[in-house]
């Protein structure tokens, strides 16, 4: 049975982000869908455009870049360096937005755990800003709309692999 559209977003802190989601797809399948860059271009954009780029270097201390081109015709790129891998459950890294001046000293820290349940996965994505202030800009840009759309995505992908 598909989840879409039911990401839940809440803000337990001034300067965080909490989006929670189970998925209709077992947590190995999730986890490639989130790591493999064959599959991200899959599903990263959503409905918002498309993928023209995905490197990922899945090691500690890795980097990863993921572009797309959105439908009204400009360039979206984020980048980031991995922390913290365990695979099929944990995923810590680095989170910069490339649109904002000095994407770098303004990135945030992302958790992702993944947790089996029974062929179905909970996760749970904790975005970490420096501030209140680069929370607040995160989610008045609108973030959430194309988030559903790509979580949707990444969730067909996942299924699609059993």
């Amino acid at each position: 049975m598909a989840t879409n559209g039911t990401a839940r977003v809440t803000l337990p802190a001034d300067n965080q982000i909490l989006i929670t989601r189970e998925f209709d797809a077992p947590r190995h399948l999730v986890w490639r869908a989130y790591t493999e860059p064959e599959l991200i271009k899959r599903w990263w954009a959503g409905e918002r455009g498309h993928v023209t780029s995905v490197e990922v270097d899945l090691r500690v201390g890795g980097r990863w870049r993921y572009v797309m081109q959105a439908n009204g015709g400009f360039e979206v790129a984020f980048h980031g360096e991995y922390r913290e891998i365990v695979p099929p459950e944990r995923l810590v890294g680095t989170e910069a937005f490339e649109g904002i001046p000095d994407p770098d000293a303004n990135a945030a820290l992302s958790t992702l755990t993944l947790i089996d349940k029974g062929g179905r996965t909970y996760t749970e994505m904790l975005i970490e800003h420096r501030d209140q202030a680069g929370r607040d800009a995160h989610i008045n840009s609108g973030m959430e709309v194309g988030m559903q759309e790509s979580l949707d995505a990444l969730e067909r992908v996942a299924a699609s692999l059993a």
